[in-house]
């Protein structure tokens, strides 16, 4: 974008100073009115064929000659520049579709955020700080180009349309985040979605109450209203604000320039933890992370598990540490097997 401007302000920069010589020498040399110098300026380097205004003396032709010869080849060449920018728009946009299309196609249990509004935008955000495979999807053409700058995988599209849906990988992928607008935009879109993966995990933005039971009957796993968020984390940072500032370190710590964070690790069938005790486990002293809850495979949550809990497949561990230690907790879980 950048260049094109460049390239169309020194275009019509070359065509205003060679219309400006024209004028000015028309009246300099001939002293023609500078509407007549202007219109006579016009119609030489646009070579239109018209006759002289007025006669031109032998000074004013041999100004012309010189300044039919410079005027056309600078026509030429703001022509030639404009066409050779449209066909790089051109080619640029269909290359750059088609090196999009075999990224996507390359996808595997990733994620898709489908609106990059502010909420799209701080999802995003932390899909990207986590480092999971995602892409964005938005009908705002401006929109996609802000994701792009950020460095996402990105597409100009309707989200709710079951192609877009089909071209984003939503057979393949993990979840997806509705970020829409509107209410009836994320509930179609979750419709379509579900219909296409019904295993796919979907959570999704809610502007009024009534409409959360809807979109739970929808398919959506999660429901969130962002003002009503807010407006409880602004109380409790008047209410409990240790209890605030506590869960804000393990929730912002890109922002507080911190390395603490929550993060829940799958145990796996044929994980090393599978079947030990929290403490036969050593995570403390090993990975130095506190496992603040066991979220069982029936659904059960056991909130401080005691030392004697036994971790067993399929259970998920609610941990908080220090993120490489989390990292490196979680490549155990998926890559260690007796």
């Amino acid at each position: 974008m950048r260049e094109l401007k460049r390239r169309l302000f020194t275009v019509l920069g070359v065509l205003a100073a060679t219309i400006a010589i024209g004028t000015l020498g028309f009246v300099v040399i001939e002293g023609y009115p500078v509407f007549d110098a202007l219109y006579m300026a016009l119609i030489t380097i646009t070579t239109v064929g018209y006759a002289e205004i007025h006669p031109l003396s032998r000074e004013g032709r041999i100004f012309n000659v010189g300044f039919v010869l410079f005027g056309v080849a600078v026509m030429f060449y703001a022509i030639g520049v404009m066409t050779q920018t449209i066909l790089e728009l051109q080619l640029s946009e269909f290359f750059g579709k088609r090196r999009v299309r075999r990224m996507i196609e390359k996808l595997k249990n990733h994620y898709i955020v489908c609106g990059f509004g502010r909420v799209g935008r701080a999802a995003a955000a932390e899909l990207k700080r986590t480092g999971v495979p995602f892409v964005v999807a938005d009908a705002d053409p401006v929109a996609v180009e802000q994701a792009i700058r950020r460095d996402m995988l990105a597409v100009s599209a309707d989200a709710k349309s079951d192609e877009t849906l089909r071209e984003l990988g939503v057979q393949r992928a993990k979840g997806l985040i509705a970020a829409l607008a509107t209410d009836a935009d994320n509930l179609f879109l979750i419709l379509s979605a579900k219909a296409l993966n019904p295993r796919l995990a979907v959570a999704s933005r809610v502007n009024e109450e009534e409409s959360e039971n809807k979109f739970r009957r929808a398919g959506a796993d999660a429901v969130f209203r962002p003002y009503d968020v807010t407006g409880y984390r602004l109380a409790q940072a008047i209410l409990r604000p240790f209890v605030f500032e506590f869960l804000d370190i393990t929730s912002s710590t890109v922002d507080m320039g911190l390395n603490i964070g929550l993060e829940q690790v799958e145990v796996p069938a044929g994980c090393k933890l599978a079947g030990k005790s929290l403490k036969d486990t050593q995570l403390r002293r090993e990975y130095d992370v506190i496992v603040l809850a066991i979220r069982k495979a029936d659904g059960d949550m056991q909130f401080n598990p005691p030392a004697e809990a036994v971790v067993e497949a399929g259970d998920h561990l609610i941990v908080m540490g220090n993120l490489q230690q989390l990292q490196r907790l979680a490549e155990r879980t998926q890559g260690a097997r007796k």
